[in-house]
């Protein structure tokens, strides 16, 4: 199976709230799910963890940032893409803190226009109390290390 390497961010506004994306999918393998998880994606080749955590920030948010310090937790569990395919998925986890609430779309690929329907900032129990798909299924937790 190929390994997927990709960063995540949790995104904390002066709030302390995190942004997530609504992924909406309607074609292909993930056709009729839901879910909301943090922006991030995939390590492009050469890359290091924390360079395509702040090159996905740009893309995803339009957030510019210079450093988004050392990776706070990892994970590692099978997911399928949209295309179907069946990846080992090696995820690590960045904080940055913003001041701006403005997130941008101009840079998102033709598959997160597709794809990523909303977005929102979520406090910790407004966390709690959704019903809503949220990944990573422990953020909770994971925000309660660094809130």
């Amino acid at each position: 199976m190929r390994q997927r390497p990709s960063a995540r961010l949790l995104v904390i506004d002066p709030q302390q709230r995190v942004l997530l994306f609504h992924f909406v999918h309607h074609h292909g393998a993930l056709a009729g799910s839901s879910c909301w998880a943090t922006p991030g994606g995939g390590v492009e080749v050469g890359e290091t963890f924390a360079e395509a955590a702040r090159r996905e920030l740009w893309e995803e948010t339009g957030i510019q940032v210079q450093d988004v310090g050392n990776a706070i937790d990892q994970r590692r569990f099978v997911m399928t893409l949209p295309c179907g395919e069946q990846v080992t998925a090696f995820e690590q986890y960045f904080v940055v803190r913003v001041a701006d609430v403005l997130v941008s779309k101009v840079n998102w690929s033709d598959l997160e226009l597709e794809v990523m329907a909303a977005h929102r900032w979520w406090s910790v129990e407004q966390l709690r109390q959704t019903d809503d798909i949220v990944w990573p299924a422990d953020l909770v937790e994971l925000l309660s290390r660094v809130l």
